[in-house]
């Protein structure tokens, strides 16, 4: 069901990928010019991409399974953002000043711990439901 506390972890980490990728930025260049997620295309596409399935998934309320893998979808996806993050932030190659990092690299940490959160939540409910069904 739509009110449910998955939802709502579901919506904040919706929000955290695509909308506070606009708010925070990932870096400083030693020119202090910050560099947000819309500057580079495929991490943009990758944060849109998760929101899209945060959305999706809770648009899956009443298949549970299915809610679930998108959950765990989502979660391999931000893990995969935040290794191009980190290995962007170590692979600086003859950086002679050194540039800031910004908020904005934590995101999909954020967004892993929501989605962890409510597929938590949905494991619960699926393992409610088989426990009703039993009783039948």
């Amino acid at each position: 069901m739509l009110q449910r506390i998955q939802t709502i972890y579901l919506l904040l980490a919706a929000g955290v990928s695509g909308g506070l990728i606009y708010v925070f930025e990932l870096w400083t260049t030693p020119e202090n010019v910050k560099v947000f997620a819309d500057d580079i295309n495929y991490i943009f596409a990758m944060f849109l991409v998760s929101a899209f399935f945060s959305v999706l998934s809770i648009t899956r309320f009443k298949q549970r399974k299915s809610q679930f893998v998108l959950g765990r979808l989502n979660i391999i996806l931000n893990f995969f953002l935040l290794g191009l993050f980190v290995y962007q932030s170590l692979n600086v190659s003859g950086e002679t000043e050194v540039s800031e990092k910004g908020i904005g690299i934590f995101l999909p940490i954020i967004s892993i711990v929501l989605l962890a959160l409510a597929n938590k939540a949905i494991k619960k409910d699926e393992d409610l439901v088989k426990s009703v069904d039993r009783l039948r």
